[in-house]
């Protein structure tokens, strides 16, 4: 199958997926997606290599849905992702595709979320399952998730997925599952450990590799605003408004009817803007882009397919109104300005759950693309007081003045008013339909995005202050151990008072969460919950208690005030857990745990260290 299909439907895709790529702006596959969909409708296994970012989720979920049966309301694909939030973006893009193909069910499973929610959607029944390899691997291990109808299993970002240290858990879950199904294994590059997953269970696979996007123009400047607080519209305004050396601009959008909609908008708004998409005849094409050639526009809003093989050397500015869906497309879309030795702008709006495709765009492209601040009220406020006076300048440069002056006159005479308060009554008047001062407040800046370390756990460095060696531990029975020396009683110093423990180094601190045995709770949910709202590695997690009603943990001494407020809100089993130092008598004092104090809460360890251990030391609370 050649990588250049022009329309999905050359693909053998049927009419509701058809419908549902039209819907959201899809028109011509990309290489990725017109090599793998034939193969994967053919039932084949495959290997795919190819960058983030170049249309991979369309090319194994096109496929997925044009065999998924939704009257067997059983998981019959599973798809593998490294991070919760790739698992979320998969989840998402299969609603999409799936638009008119009513009766689907999608359903992403990862860490951190709370058991009560997945169990009711698991048992409702999902076609599609989307996850991470640790909580599939617990769905599986409880049996609440049930793969005999899988018929088709995507390692999706599988180099990820090994930096990442889940290629064993990988393995697990391919041994539990049905020996007759498809695979399809996506990857960035082909380390020996994917390879050698890619023999053991992979069967006859088809590899097909694609190159990278080239990179972009380096006269090119880069910058994105990520979108917070305020309509992306009046944010796109504002950078028009303010944007140095502008001239013309193409807008993208992803869909068809969203070029109509904005070009409306911004005409409204006074501008000189016209939209561009394939349903226009190429008559009027053409005629927009000689109005943009020619001055009489400035604006064009276009969707990736409709901008193809525009040449205006005036097209100062290129606005990715839409993040595109993949890298290639940014490469094409900001490739229209930048032209002839000339400097080019490229904005990208950027919503907080799309930070993941800025970084995905900036290394393909292998350059950075820098923060924007957004233009404030008083920027616009004082670019239009500016260009207000520009244009007053020019009249009063030019001739034929007097018959408005003695308007002026006699405005002045009748009204009894003076010079200045005619003046300030026509500046009021002129600028009625483009008012100088824009109304409402700026808003906040955003949150900064702090992109998750993906290095393996053994590379990563520690997040809080390093725990001091525990001196080495004697496990020779007590007998063969050497008596310990004390001095006589009288000449000892007395014993000074005992500090309340707080876990057992300084550099620890326990805290009481709102969540224990009563809501369902175990200790893996706990660590799973903080490890993944705050970024702290379960190895800097203390022990853990659990009671019936609350429970206790130990984190790192000295954590930052954003992260202890971002733990107060945490939910687990669908309860905030309120994350406050522990005071020991909380909620009418301390309740024996099961099986006494250690790191998992009580009863049975879930792990073992060897030996017998010694009884337990009685809390101060008992």
């Amino acid at each position: 199958m050649s990588s250049s299909a022009e329309s999905f439907a050359e693909l053998g895709l049927s009419t509701p997926l058809l419908e549902a790529l039209a819907g959201i702006g899809y028109e011509t596959p990309s290489p990725i997606q017109a090599q793998c969909i034939p193969v994967l409708l053919d039932g084949r296994d495959l290997i795919g290599q190819a960058q983030t970012g170049t249309g991979k989720t369309a090319a194994f979920a096109l496929p997925i849905l044009e065999r998924i049966d939704v009257k067997v309301a059983k998981p019959q694909a599973l798809i593998l992702t490294p991070t919760r939030e790739l698992a979320i973006q998969v989840a998402e893009a299969f609603q999409s595709y799936a638009h008119s193909t009513p009766g689907f069910h999608v359903l992403p499973i990862y860490g951190g979320q709370a058991y009560g929610i997945q169990l009711k959607q698991l048992a409702r029944g999902a076609h599609v399952i989307v996850g991470t390899p640790g909580r599939v691997m617990d769905h599986l291990e409880r049996k609440t998730l049930n793969l005999d109808s899988l018929t088709t299993l995507v390692l999706d970002e599988a180099d990820e997925m090994l930096r990442m240290g889940f290629i064993d858990d990988v393995e697990w879950i391919l041994e539990h599952t049905p020996e007759t199904h498809q695979t399809a294994l996506f990857s960035a590059t082909m380390p020996d450990p994917i390879r050698r997953v890619a023999q053991k269970y992979l069967v006859e696979p088809r590899e097909i590799k694609i190159k990278s996007a080239t990179t972009t123009v380096a006269a090119i400047r880069q910058a994105y605003w990520q979108v917070s607080g305020l309509h992306k519209l009046d944010a796109l305004t504002r950078i028009l408004e303010v944007e140095e050396d502008f001239d013309a601009a193409i807008i993208f959008v992803r869909t068809k009817t969203a070029t109509v909609e904005l070009a409306e908008k911004l005409e409204a708004r006074g501008y000189s803007a016209s939209a561009l998409n394939g349903d226009m005849n190429q008559q009027m094409r053409e005629r927009v882009i000689d109005q943009l050639k020619s001055g009489g526009l400035d604006i064009v809003i276009a969707t990736d397919v409709a901008a193809r093989g525009i040449d205006v050397p005036r097209i100062s500015h290129v606005i990715n109104y839409d993040i595109p869906y993949d890298s290639e497309a940014y490469v094409h879309r900001i490739g229209r300005t930048g032209r002839a030795g000339r400097a080019g702008n490229a904005i990208l709006f950027v919503a907080p759950r799309e930070m993941r495709m800025l970084r995905t765009i900036e290394r393909a492209t292998r350059q950075p693309i820098t923060p924007l601040t957004l233009p404030s009220r008083q920027d616009v406020t004082n670019r239009r007081v500016a260009a207000f006076k520009d244009r007053v300048a020019e009249v009063l440069a030019a001739e034929g003045l007097e018959f408005f002056a003695d308007i002026v006159a006699q405005l002045e005479e009748e009204q009894n008013v003076g010079i200045h308060e005619i003046a300030a009554a026509l500046t009021c008047l002129a600028q009625e339909a483009k008012p100088l001062q824009i109304g409402g407040e700026d808003p906040p800046p955003p949150r900064p995005f702090q992109e998750r370390d993906k290095k393996p756990y053994g590379e990563r460095e520690r997040s809080f202050g390093a725990r001091p060696a525990r001196p080495e531990r004697d496990f020779r029975p007590r007998e063969d151990r050497p008596p310990r020396e004390f001095a006589p009683r009288d000449d000892r110093p007395p014993r000074p008072e005992r500090p309340r423990r707080d876990g057992d180094d300084a550099n620890m601190v326990r805290y009481r969460i709102d969540v224990g045995r009563d809501h369902g709770v175990q200790v893996k949910d706990i660590v799973g919950a903080i490890a993944n709202e705050a970024g702290i590695e379960s190895r800097f997690i203390g022990r853990i208690a659990l009671y019936d009603e609350s429970s206790t943990v130990e984190l790192p001494a000295g954590m930052p005030g954003e992260v202890s407020n971002l733990l107060k809100r945490t939910r687990v089993k669908g309860v905030p857990i309120n994350l406050r130092p522990d005071t020991g008598r909380e909620g009418g004092g301390w309740k024996k745990p099961e099986g006494g104090f250690n790191k998992f809460g009580g009863g049975k360890p879930e792990r073992s260290f060897g030996g017998e251990g010694k009884p337990r030391r009685k809390h101060p609370g008992e």
